[in-house]
Formats: structure tokens, C-alpha cells, sequence
């Protein structure tokens, strides 16, 4: 494209970098001193620097020496959890939910809620997030605090069958009534927690509902091998075929998790009539000791994606989608006991297309390319522990870290740059939240929202 004389100028351009594309084949491709033009919150064009010199825009960021990736998406979080940080620590998955999460669970308030949104969507700007999906209670706050913050999320609101038809009914209306809001940038769930606590009428009636109203589900399921041997032991299926008779497999779902997946579940998986994806967040599946991680090598096999995750603060204790790139690779390494897989470049083939899959986003972000929103971010790779690059997707995957982020873009627009955040104040965020927290921890009552017994 060349640029008229009355052409108006761009919203932004960002030159002088290397930018990760990708080819016909889904290829990375790094381009070197190069630019991208943003128009309107969509990229406009990805071209050499020499030909935006002299454009005018109403923003311009130098950016030699980084390189612009796009935005990471964290496939499967609690963001509010970031307020239960460090709270229930080297527990069994048992003890985690029942001695100290689900009681504590039981005080929150919408206020909790979004203070503890604000703290993630705070951590995750910093780190490269740029999109997350999310399912939680309370969920009108965390989209308050999405359209506010100006980040992009997928949002369900979480209910369980104890909760009697009016959970999947608020569910529901939730996810209607903020579909598309924030200029698009919400997209919405239904969000059945999980078949261990969501029973066989209502995932089929959620799977009604979803087809119905084009809306896909979030949910758990299959998290660990114990979960797949009670729900055989108990339902004389694993919770993928649960899921497969219930008619959720029929719609599109995204599935958090999936450690407990074994290989009767890949047929079915494969032959689902919707699209279906998994969240795989490796970090916490080591600090709970499961003795099996996420199939991403057979589930790459039968076609079904894998995007990356982070789970909620609670249990991972970070939202870094960065550090789940990296685990991802090691630990499919040791899993497979195969150094060839999962190479740098799968692993950000999954941090970048498979999440958009994942999250239904395909097509608007994932890549940086014209046409897409233009959802980035620029990584600094001068600093000595990301120097020399013999092989910049090993460095980006392996060397570098979420504090190399230097700016992140979504929709256009700059949330934070030069690592300064423009949109959330953080000290003041930590400061309400701390005076808050001696209620929402309180465990004195007994109470607790659900149980866990799998």
C-alpha cells in the first residue's frame, strides 16, 4: 500500500523491529526492521520500516532492538483468584478446595471481585496477556473492569448444579447480555463448572442452550487421572464421554485442563461435531504432584488444539502465560521423552494461533497481520540473558521472560508502554484489597460454596 497525500494518518505505527508472522503454512516467520500500521484498532500492514518513514500517525513508537509478538492469550483463568494468591499452599487438590478455597469463596463480594480482576488484569498486561478467558462468580464485575482496562476476554459465568436452575439460568443471561460489549472485545461463555459438580441434566440442558444461542462452553473437566477414575468407578464413564451423552461435544467447547484425558477419549474428541480446544496451564499440575500433564502430542494428533493457560493465582500462584509457554515445551519434552517435541516453534504456534482457536477468536487475533485487531506485543531482547540470539524462537520461548515485555497493545490502543501501566492503579488497587482482606479470608463460619469429592 502506498500512502496517498491525503491519506489520514494511522492511529499507530510501531518501526524499526522484528515481527513474528505467519506464512500460508502457519509458519513463523520473523521480519526483520520492520513496521506495522494500525488503523481503527485492526492492523493495516506489516511492511519494512523504510516505507513508513515520513507517515504521520497519531502515535509512534521506535521499537529497534524488540521484537513484536502477538498478544498472549491465557486460555483458561480465575482472574479475581489473584486476590486468594499464596493463600492455600502445598495442599492436595482435595484440601486445597475444600479446607481453604471453597470456604473462603463463600465471603466474596462483588468488590472482592473486582479488585482481585483489576490485580490480574494488572499482572497480565505486564506480562504480555492481552486476552484471557475467564469463569468465575460475579461475573457483571469482571466485565466492568475488562471494558474499563482494555483488554479482551472471553467470560462465563460459573454456576454448579447445587445451585438449582437459577445457576445456568444466570449463566445464561449473563452471557447474552454481555456478548460483543466493550467494542467487541467480550466475548461470552456458558460456564457449567465441571461433571463432577454439574450433573448430566443440566450439561445436556447447557449444551441445548448453547446451540441455541451460538454460545460456546467453558468448563473443567478430566483435570487429573483421579477425576477420570472416580467418575469411571462411580458413572461407568470418563468425564469426556459424560460430556460426549450430555451433548456438549456438540457444540464448542473448551476444555480446562484435560490431564485426566486417556486414550479411549481421543475418538471422541476427534469426532466432535463443534470445535473443540484445550487449556493447558502446566504450572499448577506440578505443585499439585499429578502424576500426568496435559496429552498435547496426541490431542496435535487427532486435530484438537491446545492453548495456553495459566489457571487462577490461587493455585499457580502467577498469571504468566510466558512461563506456561516455556513449562509446556520441558515438560512435553520429558513426557515424551523426545528432545524433538515440543520444539520453539510449536510451542509458540500454541501461544499464538491454537490460543486464538481455543478461545473461538481465530481470524481476529493471533496473528499480526492485516486484518486482525491489533492485539501485540514488543519484547526487549538487549538485556545479557537473551544475548547472543543464535535462534530468536528459542530465545523468545526459552530465554526470555514476561519482564522483557516492554509494551502491550490491544485493539490498537497502549495499555502499557516502556513498562509503565497506563490503565489500572495498581497501589491503589493493593492498598482497598489489603484492607479487605481479613473478611474475605475468615474460614470461622464453616461455610463453603461446594465440595470437593470426586
Amino acid at each position: 500500500m502506498t500512502p496517498s497525500a491525503v491519506e489520514s494518518p494511522a492511529g499507530l505505527i510501531i518501526t524499526g523491529c522484528t515481527v513474528l508472522t505467519h506464512d500460508d503454512q502457519e509458519e513463523a516467520v520473523f521480519l526483520e526492521d520492520a513496521a506495522v500500521v494500525v488503523r481503527d484498532g485492526v492492523v493495516a500492514e506489516v511492511t519494512d520500516a523504510a516505507s513508513v518513514a515520513g507517515r504521520t500517525a497519531d502515535e509512534w513508537i521506535d521499537a529497534r532492538g524488540q521484537v513484536a509478538l502477538p498478544g498472549l492469550i491465557n486460555c483458561h483463568t480465575h482472574a479475581p483468584m489473584a486476590a486468594l494468591r499464596g493463600l492455600a499452599e502445598d495442599l492436595p487438590t482435595e484440601a486445597w478446595f475444600n479446607d481453604v478455597v471453597w470456604p473462603v469463596e463463600s465471603n466474596l463480594s462483588e468488590r472482592d471481585v473486582t479488585l482481585g480482576a483489576l490485580l490480574a488484569c494488572a499482572e497480565m498486561i505486564r506480562a504480555g496477556v492481552t486476552c484471557f478467558a475467564d469463569h468465575y462468580f460475579a461475573m457483571d464485575a469482571v466485565a466492568e473492569v475488562v471494558t474499563a482496562c482494555g483488554m479482551r476476554a472471553l467470560l462465563g459465568e460459573a454456576y454448579f448444579s447445587s445451585q438449582g436452575p437459577q445457576g445456568r439460568e444466570k449463566s445464561l443471561e449473563f452471557a447474552l447480555r454481555h456478548r460483543g460489549e466493550a467494542g467487541g472485545r467480550i466475548t461470552t461463555a456458558l460456564a457449567p463448572h465441571a461433571p463432577y459438580t454439574v450433573d448430566d441434566a443440566d450439561l445436556a440442558a447447557t449444551a441445548e442452550l448453547a446451540r441455541a444461542h451460538g454460545l460456546p462452553v467453558h468448563l473443567h473437566a478430566a483435570e487429573n487421572r483421579d477425576q477420570t477414575e472416580a467418575s469411571l468407578a462411580r458413572h461407568g464413564a470418563t468425564p469426556v464421554e459424560v460430556l460426549h451423552r450430555t451433548g456438549v461435544l456438540d457444540t464448542d467447547v473448551l476444555i480446562a485442563h484435560g490431564t485426566g484425558i486417556v486414550e479411549s477419549d481421543l475418538p471422541l474428541l476427534a469426532h466432535a461435531r463443534g470445535r473443540t480446544a484445550v487449556a493447558t496451564a502446566p504450572r499448577g499440575y506440578l505443585k499439585f504432584a499429578w502424576p500426568t500433564t496435559t496429552p498435547v502430542r496426541a490431542l496435535r494428533d487427532i486435530g484438537v488444539p491446545v492453548g495456553l493457560a495459566t489457571d487462577g493465582a490461587a493455585s499457580n500462584n502467577s498469571l504468566d502465560v510466558w512461563e506456561s509457554m516455556a513449562l509446556t515445551s520441558l515438560i512435553q519434552k520429558s513426557t515424551e521423552g523426545d528432545p524433538r517435541w515440543l520444539t520453539s516453534r510449536q510451542a509458540l504456534h500454541h501461544a499464538t494461533l491454537q490460543s486464538a482457536r481455543a478461545v473461538g477468536l481465530e481470524g481476529g487475533i493471533g496473528r499480526i497481520a492485516p486484518g486482525h485487531r491489533a492485539d501485540l506485543v514488543l519484547v526487549d531482547l538487549t538485556g545479557p540473558h537473551t544475548q547472543p540470539v543464535h535462534d530468536l524462537a528459542a530465545t523468545l520461548v526459552h530465554s526470555a521472560r514476561s519482564a522483557d515485555v516492554r509494551t502491550t497493545v490491544v485493539d490498537g490502543r497502549v495499555l502499557m508502554r516502556d513498562r509503565r501501566l497506563l490503565v489500572i492503579d495498581v497501589a491503589e488497587v493493593v492498598r482497598e484489597l489489603d484492607e479487605r482482606l481479613p473478611a474475605l479470608v475468615d474460614r470461622g463460619h464453616g461455610r463453603r460454596i461446594q465440595e470437593y469429592d470426586t
